[in-house]
């Protein structure tokens, strides 16, 4: 489970330094628009919000309860996998090293 922290962790913080660079140096309103202007940029943000959704459903599984559901969901498709890698850690962390409440949830 350390390796799995370790991960999720990585993930939380390299997604935080490249959002805040796209942010701070990137236009992303004309960018954006470049991206869906190309074949290879729509097979992306498909392929990405596909692994948003899939995600979601095991967020969803998980919480059980509504409200966190949604909010956490919502981060999901606003903030990508920054929200699952934080997710991810926060399980993790109240998991408390069982591998079952970590899948599962409470």
């Amino acid at each position: 489970m350390k390796f799995a922290k370790i991960v999720a962790l990585t993930g939380l913080l390299a997604m935080t330094a490249v959002l805040i660079y796209g942010f701070t140096v990137g236009d992303f309103a004309a960018e954006g628009a470049r991206l869906l202007e190309m074949p290879w940029g729509i097979v992306s943000l498909v392929d990405l919000y596909v692994g948003f959704a899939l995600f979601s459903c095991w967020i969803i599984f998980r919480e059980k309860k509504l409200l966190p559901s949604i909010v956490w969901v919502t981060m999901m498709m606003v903030l990508g996998f920054w929200a699952g890698a934080l997710y991810t850690l926060l399980a993790l962390h109240s998991s408390e090293g069982d591998w079952h409440r970590f899948w599962y949830g409470r």
